[in-house]
């Protein structure tokens, strides 16, 4: 269910923090509990656990986040310079404490794509996570890890929209943690359904291009913490 963010701090990771870290990353890291499985079309529903970040309509090369100066945008962050579509785009950063198992958020025929290596070297978030989860604050100076690190591009063609949206996940520092599922492509997924993990820290972005037949509206706020399958992100309305 969706908190702010010091709700969920207060109530879901209190009491996790004084364990060892040993016991968090190999205990309950990796737990995958069952959930209910929503089915609804007037709404996409969070990819992810996590925190949201930012969420913004962008043109393809407008800066979504500015990193010590250098604009993060959503060709950087597809690696695609020819994308040119105006999209509504919803970061949600995935700490420790998170569930890191992703899901469908609206139904459709799911292909996906690892993108290039940008560095040699992934960076970690941590400094991220710790100030979300002890300051409640988050300083994206620290948030170099969006410009280099691994990351996998999950496009998803939905028919009952007529278009694709896209999840892009993003690994933390050690490489190779973006895990899918099932290694076909072009695969029809239902609404919810499980597709893939990402271990350890890590951030998933919802790319959804702006339509003329449908209204895209955020329903959550940035700095909520969200639970994948569970919270609808983004409501959906027919225009005109």
């Amino acid at each position: 269910m969706a908190k702010g963010l010091q709700e969920w701090v207060e109530t879901d990771v209190k009491h996790q923090k004084g364990k060892p870290l040993k016991w968090i990353s190999e205990e309950h890291f990796f737990r995958d509990p069952v959930r209910p499985v929503f089915s609804d079309c007037s709404c996409f529903f969070s990819p992810a656990d996590g925190i949201l970040l930012y969420q913004r309509v962008v043109d393809p090369d407008e800066c979504i986040v500015d990193i010590k100066g250098e604009s993060y945008s959503l060709r950087a962050a597809m690696q695609d310079d020819a994308f040119d579509k105006t999209s509504l785009v919803i970061g949600i950063f995935m700490t420790m404490y998170d569930v890191h198992i992703n899901r469908i958020p609206y139904p459709g025929v799911l292909s996906y794509k690892e993108l290039d290596a940008i560095t040699t070297f992934n960076q970690p978030m941590l400094d991220v996570e710790r100030d979300l989860v002890d300051s409640l604050t988050i300083d994206f100076n620290k948030a170099g890890y969006l410009h280099n690190n691994q990351r996998m591009l999950n496009r998803i063609y939905a028919p009952d929209l007529q278009q694709s949206y896209y999840i892009l996940q993003i690994a933390d520092y050690d490489v190779d943690r973006i895990t899918p599922f099932n290694l076909k492509q072009h695969v029809i997924m239902p609404q919810n359904r499980r597709f893939s993990q990402i271990r350890f820290g890590s951030q998933v972005d919802l790319i959804i291009p702006v339509s003329d037949r449908y209204r895209f509206e955020p329903i959550q706020e940035v700095g909520t913490h969200v639970e994948a399958g569970i919270d609808p992100l983004v409501s959906i309305s027919r225009n005109g």
